[in-house]
């Protein structure tokens, strides 16, 4: 039964960030997750210490991040990468001062040794909401990529949209950790998007391939963890790549 939670749990979460990946990498931000999983390593740490939930430890850490990027980038003026890195490098030190030597692990790469029907439940609904949230969005962000100001005739407010696109991106990362660990996020959202360009002819074949491919890669590196004891999330990184490999040879 647990095997099957695990399963449900990464098919919903890597669907869901397979196509926020697409989005992102449209953005050009598709590397932006893995400073942010980085920035979730002070509340993974924590919550190892504590014996709680990694994703709750980790979501307050990271939307507190979202949220200082959000502000400083409006008040700055600096593109979102340079004032990504500023805060992620302040939180990663952090954690490096106080993590156990034997919780390093599971903080970087991630554990899905033990998942809980209420745990899935959750990344269920929380995927479902990423999903959502970033379809709302989708076209908007898309049109304001190639042209700021016809989409500001269109009537797209930057400010709201760019709030929800970091929120999504939060929850990504937030409930990655679970799988991933701080240290390999990005590539749930990275991985998948690139193969979908490779192989895709239309936005759309674009997007919902990001989302196919992200399930996929979760649901096969879950069963590479099953059958061989190895970490599911180097299993998932494997995955993905060996998809994106593929794709190279039918890339359109």
């Amino acid at each position: 039964m647990e095997f099957v939670l695990t399963l449900i749990m990464g098919a919903s979460l890597g669907g869901a960030a397979g196509y926020l990946g697409t989005l992102m990498l449209s953005q050009r931000m598709a590397l932006v997750a893995g400073p942010l999983g980085h920035l979730t390593l002070p509340g993974i740490a924590l919550a190892l210490i504590l014996g709680f939930d990694v994703s709750l430890g980790a979501f307050p850490f990271v939307i507190l991040g979202i949220i200082f990027i959000w502000l400083f980038e409006m008040r700055t003026g600096l593109p979102m990468e340079a004032v990504t890195a500023v805060v992620f490098a302040g939180g990663v030190a952090i954690t490096f001062l106080f993590l156990p030597e034997e919780k390093v692990v599971p903080a970087l790469i991630g554990d899905i040794s033990q998942i809980t029907f209420l745990a899935t439940i959750i990344v269920v609904i929380l995927s479902l909401t990423i999903f959502f949230m970033t379809k709302k969005i989708y076209s908007k962000m898309i049109l304001a990529g190639i042209s700021e100001d016809l989409a500001k005739v269109q009537g797209a407010n930057f400010r709201k949209y760019n709030l929800i696109y970091l929120l999504g991106i939060a929850l990504t990362v937030a409930l990655g950790v679970r799988i991933m660990g701080g240290l390999m996020t990005a590539a749930l959202v990275a991985i998948p998007a690139s193969t979908a360009r490779n192989m895709s002819k239309s936005l759309n074949q674009y997007s919902y391939g990001g989302l196919i491919l992200g399930s996929l890669a979760c649901i096969f590196g879950i069963f590479g963890f099953r059958f061989t004891g190895l970490p599911a999330g180097p299993l998932i990184v494997m995955v993905g790549t060996f998809f994106f490999l593929v794709s190279l040879g039918l890339k359109r």
